[in-house]
């Protein structure tokens, strides 16, 4: 195999070569998590783990979350199942987001790996939260400096008639659970984080958990959340990934955000997707 190459990508993230995620050396798995947390986003190709590689991959980075709402893989609980079938109109994860920002202590990162994949379409998109802060304008980083944004999970994942997935068909046995909802309160993270690994600053506000500011009225919350949201989601902080066959993504849930594109109707996709625990900042 040739020796280990990292090779930043244009928008976000990296892409990692020569290496064999089921057998990494010290040094390999030290130069993964510094790519990883600088990167925002690290992708691999032409890998082969069975499902306990996935789990001992994930495990050399954190204590895995078993997702409250998506369904399990039938023998790895520790795998959540994001698939989408020939007779599924939604996917799972259609929209911008950040895995797990309604939690007190957001997830670190989540694994993917494709397990089935359409003929066409599929892809997953990605922006750097790290471009966002860095080139928000400065009377934007002025009016978000010190302020506190609200996360939630209820109209997404909750069981009344008009959250998200009460209205998809990915609602009916892809994800359930709703009445975990009620175990979560809504919390309140800085819009600006200071990333615990790089240090470096990152906005961290996304268009499918952020419901509001902390101290501001709802139109005035909402109307700057949306200048952010503009902003974050401009064409030069985002990379395309086309998966293939033995493709892995290991994002960061603190400086990006991902939208998995549903291009790909009549057609079976199926991926593998473990979580890891976040850390106090």
């Amino acid at each position: 195999m040739p020796a280990m190459d990292i090779r930043p990508l244009e928008g976000v993230g990296a892409e990692i070569t020569g290496v064999d995620l089921k057998a990494l050396s010290r040094a390999e798995e030290t130069a993964i998590r510094d790519a990883f947390a600088e990167q925002g986003v690290i992708f691999f190709r032409d890998q082969s783990l069975s499902e306990e590689d996935h789990i001992a991959f994930a495990q050399r980075f954190g204590q895995i979350n078993v997702n409250r709402f998506f369904a399990a893989h039938p023998d790895y609980p520790q795998i959540a199942m994001v698939a989408k079938d020939v007779g599924d109109t939604d996917n799972i994860g259609g929209g911008w987001h950040t895995d797990h920002s309604y939690d007190e202590i957001p997830a670190l990162g989540s694994v993917l790996v494709a397990r089935e994949l359409p003929k066409t379409g599929g892809d997953t998109r990605f922006a750097s939260m790290y471009r966002a802060y860095e080139t928000l304008p400065d009377e934007l980083k002025r009016a978000v400096e010190g302020k506190r944004a609200i996360h939630s999970a209820r109209h997404i994942f909750g069981g009344q008639d008009d959250s998200y997935y009460s209205q998809s068909d990915a609602g009916r046995g892809r994800i359930g659970n709703a009445d975990a909802v009620e175990t979560l309160s809504d919390v309140a993270h800085p819009l600006i984080i200071t990333h615990p690994l790089s240090g470096k600053k990152a906005l961290f506000v996304n268009p499918a958990f952020t419901i509001g500011i902390d101290g501001m009225d709802e139109a005035g919350g909402k109307a700057l959340l949306q200048k952010l949201f503009a902003h974050a989601m401009r064409e030069e902080h985002t990379c395309r990934f086309k998966w293939e066959p033995g493709s892995v993504a290991f994002w960061d849930n603190r400086s990006t955000w991902h939208w998995a594109l549903n291009d790909y109707q009549g057609q079976r996709r199926v991926m593998h997707r473990i979580t890891i625990e976040g850390v106090s900042r």
